[in-house]
């Protein structure tokens, strides 16, 4: 591994002089060899699947397993990644100062960015394009249980890197072997990396931030929260409920909790659960809502905490917005929350207090993603505050630096 930071350490300089063009033309190499060797990522994909098939929760596996839809959506992904504008070189602030000095504030690449992540395939081929879009060099570290699927997709990488004129060590996987011995590795590595980006469960970023001697990104849990307040459509509450939990119960963005208004609870709620029930979710709840509906598991205030990842939510009966507040700022991972409701005053109380890094009106949080915000993709969501919040792409992937031109100033 040191080897390998090393090289990362010398190449980020020379990365970052590459013409854009030569980007640009690289990433679409990338697509195409994607897929033409498409068959073997999958059988690639098919040989991790069948070692975690039996070790993995379901979450996992789906999240883990790839088809020729998913392949073809992450060719995509990188196309539209490199159409993108280049982040790199843009002047964010042009001032003169009191002793006539130009001061130029431009933009530039972070330099070493160690990803860390569990499961997820598309993950590779998302940060890897994003970064070398950004000028920066990418040292991926996935999880053992896709790792011939990530090898087998940095490969179509590696192989387009020399033709494009490109650093060899623009992009690195790491071994899957020794996970906490090389993680730890990694992230005592401050000499050689510059930035580190957890995402996965909450056992590994509790461990990243444990270890890490390097400034962290959090990409957090999902405890994604909905508020039903009594002025909502409640059919359209409804159509955003079963998207924002079954369309894709094991990803980050997926609503865990549903706060419903005392004022309507007795009405909505029987309603609510029989389309949840009818997509196969298990009901969880407070006191309040088991007397309402029978079937619910009446849940202690610590579960409100959890995500689950799984078909299973939560649900809680709050006496109007302050108290819904009060819960998300309690059990909230500081993700994606919603609102659902008509009234204009009760909308922008919401938006204006709740301190997540996604606040919606009357829409899923299920949107909370790179792709659908316009980013080509994401290399992650950040529930942290400094630097970059909320879903990641190009921008949230460079610094800046400041050049300053004078003709002779002296400071007095």
């Amino acid at each position: 591994m040191l080897e390998i930071l090393k090289n990362a350490k010398k190449d980020k300089k020379n990365l970052a002089k590459i013409p854009h063009s030569n980007i640009i033309s690289f990433l679409e190499s990338v697509a195409k060899t994607m897929q033409k060797k498409q068959d073997k990522i999958l059988m690639a994909n098919e040989i991790d699947f069948e070692n975690s098939k039996n070790t993995l929760s379901n979450s996992m596996l789906d999240r883990l397993i790839l088809n020729k839809d998913k392949l073809q959506t992450m060719s995509e992904t990188i196309i539209e990644i490199s159409k993108l504008k280049n982040p790199l070189n843009i002047e964010l602030a042009h001032i003169k100062n009191k002793n006539n000095l130009d001061i130029k504030k431009v933009t530039t690449p972070i330099g070493v960015i160690g990803i860390i992540y569990e499961s997820r395939p598309n993950v590779t081929s998302d940060t890897a394009a994003l970064c070398i879009k950004s000028g920066n060099i990418s040292i991926l570290k996935g999880g053992k249980e896709a790792y011939n699927s990530n090898l087998a997709i940095v490969e179509c990488f590696l192989e387009n890197l020399q033709k494009h004129n490109l650093p060899q060590s623009s992009i690195s996987l790491l071994p899957a072997m020794r996970q906490r011995d090389d993680i730890k590795q990694l992230l005592k590595a401050n000499e050689y990396v510059d930035l580190i980006i957890p995402r996965g469960g909450e056992e590994l970023i509790k461990f990243v931030t444990q270890h890490s001697t390097i400034p962290i990104i959090k990409q957090d849990k999902g405890v994604c929260h909905i508020y039903v307040h009594s002025s909502c459509n409640q059919q359209m509450a409804i159509n955003i409920i079963i998207n924002a939990k079954t369309s894709r119960p094991s990803v980050c963005n997926s609503c865990e909790c549903v706060l419903i208004d005392n004022k309507i609870a007795n009405t909505f709620l029987p309603i609510l659960a029989h389309s949840l029930t009818s997509k196969g979710t298990i009901l969880n709840g407070c006191k309040k809502c088991v007397e309402i509906l029978p079937k619910c598991n009446e849940i202690p205030k610590q579960s409100y905490h959890k995500e689950y990842n799984d078909n299973i939510i939560n649900l809680k009966i709050v006496d109007g917005i302050d108290e819904a507040i009060e819960h998300i700022e309690e059990f909230s991972s500081g993700h994606s929350e919603a609102i659902l409701c008509e009234d204009l005053n009760v909308a922008n109380k919401f938006l204006d207090n709740v301190d997540s890094a996604c606040v919606y009106v009357n829409a899923s949080t299920r949107f909370s993603d790179g792709g659908e915000f316009g980013f080509g993709a994401e290399i992650g969501i950040s529930t942290s505050k400094l630097h970059a919040r909320g879903p990641m792409g190009l921008e949230s992937l460079t610094s800046y630096k400041y050049k300053i031109v004078g003709n002779g100033q002296i400071r007095v």
